[in-house]
C-alpha cells in the first residue's frame, strides 16, 4: 500500500497547488482512481513510446501510440498514433527497428503538442505499458523539459505481472520469455507488427485482459494490487 509520501493522489493535489503551466495544471485538477476499485470500474490507458535508444537523458522520443481499456474492451476508437519531430540523424538501427526514416521525423509534430494531447487522455485513467521503465523515465524527462515538472502517474505494467507469475514457478524463467511477443504467445494471442507504437500499445492492452482474465478477473482484482511502485 502507497504511504502519504509516496501516495500519488497526495503528490497530485501538492503539486496542483505550485504548478503555474495551465496543460499540467489541467492535468493535475482530476483525481486519480480509487485505489481500492476493481479493474473492471478502472479506465486503463495503454501507451507505448518508441525511441531511438533506450537512456532517456541522451535519446529522443520518435512516435507515441495509445489505446483505452473501458468496461474490461479496448476501444479501438479511442486509438492515436503520433510521430514525433525529431531535429537529429536517427541512428541507422533504429531505422530498421522502428522504419521511422529521418524525413518522416523531421515532418513529424512537436512534442509539446504532442504530450499536451497524452496529459489530456490520461486524466482520471491508469497507464499501462509493457517494461514502465520506458514510459515513465521518457514521460518524466520530456515533462520536466517542456513543463518544469513531473507529475505524479499511475501504472500497471504488464511485464511485472508476467514476472510476479513466473517467480513462483518452481522451474524459474527466461528474461526473454517476459518479452512481450513472448507472453501474447502464451496466452494464444495472435502475433503482432512489433515496434509500432500503436500496435505495441493495443499487443499490452489485449495482454493485460488475457492476464486478468487467467487470474482472478477483473472483477476481483484491486487497482492497488496490480499497480507498479
Amino acid at each position: 500500500m502507497f504511504s502519504f509520501f509516496t501516495n500519488p493522489d497526495k503528490k497530485r493535489q501538492a503539486l496542483l497547488e505550485k504548478v503555474e503551466n495551465e496543460i499540467l495544471k489541467d492535468y493535475l485538477s482530476t483525481p486519480f482512481p480509487d485505489l481500492k476499485l476493481p479493474a473492471s470500474e478502472v479506465e486503463f490507458l495503454a501507451l507505448d513510446f518508441e525511441t531511438t535508444g533506450l537512456d532517456a537523458s541522451k535519446e529522443a522520443i520518435l512516435s507515441i501510440g495509445s489505446t483505452l481499456i473501458k468496461n474490461g474492451k479496448i476501444k479501438l476508437s479511442e486509438n492515436s498514433h503520433h510521430f514525433i519531430q525529431v531535429n537529429r540523424e536517427i541512428p541507422p538501427e533504429s531505422v530498421v527497428i522502428h522504419k521511422i526514416t529521418d524525413d518522416r521525423a523531421m515532418t513529424g509534430e512537436h512534442l509539446h503538442d504532442v504530450l499536451a494531447l497524452l496529459l489530456e487522455k490520461m486524466k482520471g485513467r491508469v497507464l499501462l505499458v509493457h517494461y514502465d521503465k520506458i514510459e515513465r523515465n521518457f514521460f518524466n524527462t520530456a515533462c520536466k523539459e517542456i513543463y518544469g515538472d513531473t507529475p505524479p502517474l499511475l501504472i500497471v505494467d504488464t511485464l511485472a505481472i508476467a514476472q510476479k507469475r513466473q517467480d513462483k514457478r518452481p522451474q524459474g524463467f527466461s528474461p526473454n520469455s517476459l518479452r512481450l511477443f513472448n507472453l501474447r504467445a502464451d496466452y494464444g494471442l495472435p502475433r503482432y507488427n512489433a515496434h509500432s507504437a500503436l500496435e505495441d500499445a493495443i499487443a499490452t492492452a489485449e495482454l493485460f485482459l488475457a492476464q486478468m482474465a487467467n487470474g482472478d478477473g477483473l472483477e476481483r482484482v484491486r487497482l492497488k494490487d496490480i499497480l507498479s511502485k
